[in-house]
């Protein structure tokens, strides 16, 4: 038996060898890291243009034809082309007319382009050079510096009156891609739109109601996901858990963010790269001290007040989230920003519907109301503040400078002046509201029931 050992280690080192010579791990340098792709989507009355450029680095288990020190053979690299195009390009980009795929496609040019080129800044460029001369057998460039060129045509009649939706799951292109998609639906329009990864269905010219709900859905995603605004609504609820005064704050914090996110969406907020880390200063110090007046004692008479000014602040937080998105409201744009702010408003009160039960629970079962309150308005404190001096040390990070006076900033501090008016004249309307209210019985004074 002790013979045969060595025979028996003998056999298992060679199986070791002969799997670690059929296993080979794909190396992290064969999947590029960033990936950009560049895209024009043209309606014709005969069809649909597609032109994309990709870095060739993507084309993976592509074996592009080389030459010399491993430059790429152009002279029989064009059905390798048309082969990568296929595979990593039309199969992974579906095109929707009327919510019908259009399957039938033609890739009617791939070309190399040099990455020095910078025809895709328009699309008459971007056309004129895909389809024109291709580059001299001479050149000298290896397959991972060179671009790929594509246009693609779906052959359909009446595109242009079509109503298109575009699915580019490009993602697995590299580690982290980038797709800039310039839509052209007449002469004159064109929408830009940016998707990371593979972002799925994606209509182009939304009908209202399409772009109506979309937002709707993200303004709840968004107040169920954002932490630190969900944690203000709390503060909120904690000390009041009665219908009546909830009604009036959240009315209140709704109206104020509307203001202040439609101002940013239309360009009133600042441009300068300390607004944003400012921003998210200030909401974290929202909390802290809506939290310390729960400790203190919260007043109804002017709660109201205070959920309006700090949901001025939080509007802009709004929009530095929404801005990405807008791209995808078409033409729709004040619709989708009143359906985002509905569907933050049924957020909070989703929100509002389960917590005023288990705080009611809890105030009843395991601690006393005003100690509860004190305990978990603490808590909230606590975040805030931690949220709040991280964020301070961001924005201490960026430089503050005066901005030089010109025509421009008078344009921009007429633009604040109304702005400013327009919150005022609200904040007056929600003053005789809330007065009407309370001429009406409505809950005057009604405070902590500590």
């Amino acid at each position: 038996m002790l013979a045969a050992w060595p025979k028996r280690m003998a056999l298992t080192g060679l199986l070791l060898i002969a799997l670690a010579g059929a296993y080979r791990p794909v190396s992290a340098h064969e999947i590029p890291n960033d990936v950009v792709v560049q895209a024009y989507l043209v309606p014709h009355p005969e069809g649909i243009d597609l032109l994309l450029r990709v870095p060739m680095e993507a084309m993976r288990d592509v074996d592009f034809p080389v030459r010399g020190p491993g430059y790429l053979d152009l002279t029989n690299a064009p059905e390798y082309l048309r082969d990568a195009a296929q595979i990593w390009l039309a199969n992974f980009v579906h095109l929707y007319a009327d919510d019908r795929l259009l399957g039938d496609r033609v890739i009617t040019h791939a070309r190399v382009s040099l990455p020095s080129d910078r025809s895709f800044t328009t699309y008459e460029n971007a056309l004129a050079h895909v389809t024109g001369s291709s580059l001299a057998a001479a050149t000298e460039l290896f397959p991972d510096q060179a671009l790929l060129d594509v246009r693609i045509r779906y052959p359909l009649a009446g595109a242009n009156a079509a109503e298109l939706s575009i699915d580019p799951d490009f993602g697995g292109l590299g580690l982290r891609t980038t797709t800039a998609l310039h839509f052209l639906p007449a002469p004159g329009v064109e929408r830009v739109f940016e998707f990371s990864g593979s972002p799925g269905l994606v209509p182009l010219d939304p009908r209202w109601h399409h772009a109506f709900l979309r937002f709707v859905r993200l303004g709840v995603d968004h107040i169920l996901d954002g932490i630190d605004h969900l944690l203000f609504v709390l503060c909120l609820i904690i000390p009041y858990r009665r219908l009546r005064p909830l009604v009036v704050m959240v009315t209140s914090f709704t109206v104020a963010h509307s203001i202040t996110l439609i101002a940013a969406a239309f360009g009133l907020s600042p441009a300068a790269l300390w607004f944003p880390p400012l921003i998210e200063m200030l909401i974290a110090a929202t909390i802290v001290l809506m939290a310390i007046e729960n400790v203190v004692g919260a007043r109804w008479e002017r709660r109201w007040i205070i959920a309006f000014a700090f949901g001025l602040v939080h509007g802009f937080g709004f929009s530095f989230a929404l801005s990405e998105t807008l791209q995808f409201a078409g033409s729709h744009l004040l619709t989708s920003l009143l359906a985002f702010n509905l569907g933050v408003e049924i957020g909070q009160l989703l929100v509002i519907a389960i917590a005023i039960p288990l705080l009611n629970l809890l105030f009843r079962r395991a601690v006393a109301e005003r100690l509860g309150v004190i305990v978990l308005s603490v808590l909230l404190a606590h975040s805030g503040w931690h949220w709040m001096t991280d964020r301070a040390s961001v924005l201490a990070a960026y430089s503050f400078s005066w901005p030089a006076l010109n025509a421009s900033l008078l344009a921009g501090l007429m633009r604040w002046t109304m702005l400013l008016l327009v919150i005022g004249l609200t904040a007056w309307a929600l003053y005789n509201a809330y007065a009407r209210f309370i001429g009406r019985g409505g809950p005057a004074g009604e405070q902590d029931r500590s």
